[in-house]
């Protein structure tokens, strides 16, 4: 079977390695003679597995023992409300929220349910190059209720790789598509949170790291599946969790622990977009349109000077093994999506194909 390398945004190309114990593991977990799919979350043996998925993340994580860990549902976007809903009082009701793309402005909209949010702007543009202000330079209020940002965004290929500091301000990161493919402070945020469908596993688990301070903060307004101070007590188990999901995430660390870590697949992350940028930047026909300090490792967007050849080099991409290319609706153009799964190898691929194709066509 020829090797198909999958570029896909989310949801993304799992490790072969995880995948073959998932099908080792499907009918017959453990020797219980079940699939992990059936066994109760209230199982001996599945409470044991997420002690273990908590420790592997905690300890890649570094996160300190005054931060919760929690596993909920509803995506990302269900992070949108549940954030607002939980941090937000009576004397606090301004949170500020950095737009740098897509994603988050979508929190932001999602943020105006439930309060009055500060809009700053932090996208830039200088002779054709998208880029992104520094922390340093956002312009945040006084006493926000808590500064939310997005350090990776999806859809535009932009990244902010510098961490914000902001002495006493509760800072918000939503994490979804750069969680465990870099090194992180957990210790400068309030409250991270990551949908799993880029690098922790599978759709349909949310992950939480919250202060345990900012649990006091929760109101009986908030709906209870949306409560972190309900979710911490429960242990994540309130209602019935996405128990595969979970099982999947603790594959994934375990595998990155195998790799060596956060800081070992960053340096692998930083090499696998470095080769694709430099093809990229070298091209008479392909070109990027983003400042090199702000270029996503995560999502390498790029476009065809001639459009005449879009369609084309989906269909021939596609036939040789390479799926899912083709980039986010809003922005159109052609998108790699290399999240920490993807091997060093399908990089290389892509790059010859791009190669043989700009030959060919270009």
């Amino acid at each position: 079977m020829k090797t198909i390398y999958n570029f896909s945004a989310g949801p993304a190309m799992l490790p072969l390695s995880v995948l073959s114990q998932i099908k080792k593991d499907l009918y017959n977990w453990k020797g219980l003679g079940i699939s992990v799919m059936e066994i109760s979350h209230r199982n001996e043996h599945f409470l044991q597995l997420v002690q273990e998925i908590e420790q592997d993340l905690r300890d890649l994580l570094q996160i300190p023992s005054n931060y919760k860990v929690l596993f909920c549902q509803g995506g990302a976007r269900g992070q949108f409300s549940a954030v607002p809903i939980n941090l937000l009082d009576e004397f606090s009701n301004n949170p500020d929220y950095i737009e740098s793309g897509y994603w988050s402005q979508a929190a932001r909209i999602e943020a105006e349910k439930y309060c009055v949010p500060n809009i700053i702007n932090v996208k830039k543009e200088y002779n054709g190059k998208k880029y992104i202000l520094s922390p340093h330079n956002w312009k945040i209020s006084k006493r926000p209720a808590y500064i939310h940002y997005c350090p990776n965004e999806t859809i535009d290929g932009t990244a902010v790789y510098e961490e914000p500091s902001m002495d006493n301000k509760i800072i918000v990161g939503d994490f979804s598509s750069a969680l465990l493919s870099s090194f992180i402070n957990v210790k400068k945020y309030g409250i991270i949170y990551a949908s799993a469908q880029k690098n922790i596993g599978i759709s349909g688990i949310t992950l939480v790291i919250i202060r345990d301070d900012l649990l006091k903060k929760s109101k009986n307004v908030a709906p209870s599946i949306l409560d972190y101070k309900i979710l911490s007590y429960h242990n994540s188990m309130f209602n019935t969790p996405p128990t595969f999901s979970w099982y999947v995430s603790g594959l994934i660390l375990k595998w990155l622990k195998n790799m060596g870590g956060v800081k070992k697949i960053e340096f692998i992350n930083k090499v696998k977009s470095d080769l694709l940028y430099k093809t990229i930047d070298n091209s008479d026909l392909y070109f990027n349109d983003i400042n090199h300090l702000n270029r996503s490792n995560m999502n390498v967007t790029f476009r065809l000077l001639n459009k005449n050849l879009i369609d084309l080099f989906e269909k021939e991409s596609f036939n040789n093994g390479l799926h899912a290319l083709r980039g986010h609706r809003i922005v159109g153009g052609f998108r790699a999506s290399i999240y920490n799964a993807m091997p060093i190898e399908g990089i290389k691929e892509l790059i010859k194909f791009m190669v043989y194709f700009e030959n060919k066509y270009g």
